[in-house]
């Protein structure tokens, strides 16, 4: 599998944990690469299609000292994901914490939403879900965390979100369920559902006055950033979050 590596010199001290960050290449996925480096994490970042914005996330990371991998492959096929763990195990000799952000959406009225865009959805959202849980569930170490990314949008009832919606929805299930599954292996299985976040995709094609009017639906009156869903995920897959296990976490400044 084709990667773009760069590691700080070895300083002598033990090996660090490990995170594999889907979607890395991405707003929230290169925030929460940067910040598991932060902490001290190995990183590898997945991407599909986005080389040059992965390997940009690698950059700032070694830049600040921290050690990153950028790997590519598509969440929804196995042979993919199966070469992507295994090139994250041969390099960093495990790993301690999957974090699944990559995912698309779709928008549109449910009587108006043509099936091929829901079809899309369902197999990134959803079955790419499933193949890198099910990955996770047979590799992380003990001590490890899944972190698979949902949305407020599921309680919200928003229109033109159904088919977004619903794919989350089936997210949702799968972690709760997993993390009932993993009984007995240590390692915790937890969701993060964002509120509407200030990425590039989300702000794009939106007047100023919409994104304002979505600004002051949260108590906090702003956007979140993907800086403060990289917090949420820091805390699950850090010592602070190891008694938090089948639970969604609601990152949206107070949303109802």
């Amino acid at each position: 599998m084709d990667s773009t590596t760069r590691t700080t010199p070895d300083n002598g001290s033990s090996r660090p944990r490990v995170a594999l960050v889907t979607g890395g290449s991405g707003g929230i996925g290169g925030a929460v690469a940067r910040r598991l480096a932060a902490d001290g994490m190995a990183v590898a970042v997945h991407y599909a299609g986005g080389a040059a914005s992965a390997e940009a996330v690698v950059d700032s990371i070694t830049a600040a000292g921290g050690t990153a991998v950028a790997l590519p492959g598509d969440v929804a096929e196995p042979a993919d994901m199966t070469g992507l763990f295994d090139a994250v195990e041969k390099r960093f000799g495990g790993l301690d914490s999957v974090v699944n952000t990559a995912g698309i959406m779709l928008l549109a009225p449910l009587a108006e939403m043509e099936l091929d865009a829901f079809d899309r959805m369902h197999r990134v959202n959803v079955r790419g879900t499933f193949v890198v849980s099910q990955l996770a569930a047979r590799r992380l170490r003990p001590g490890g965390s899944l972190i698979n990314f949902s949305t407020s949008v599921t309680r919200l009832q928003q229109p033109g979100y159904g088919g977004y919606a619903a794919t989350k929805g089936a997210v949702e299930s799968m972690t709760l369920i997993l993390a009932r599954e993993l009984r007995g292996r240590d390692v915790t299985v937890n969701a993060v559902a964002p509120g509407p976040t200030a990425t590039r995709l989300f702000v794009e094609g939106k007047s100023e006055e919409l994104i304002a009017r979505i600004a002051s639906a949260a108590p906090l009156e702003r956007l979140g950033t993907p800086e403060d869903i990289a917090e949420a995920v820091a805390f699950l897959a850090g010592p602070g979050g190891r008694w938090v296990n089948g639970q969604v976490l609601f990152s949206n400044g107070g949303i109802a």
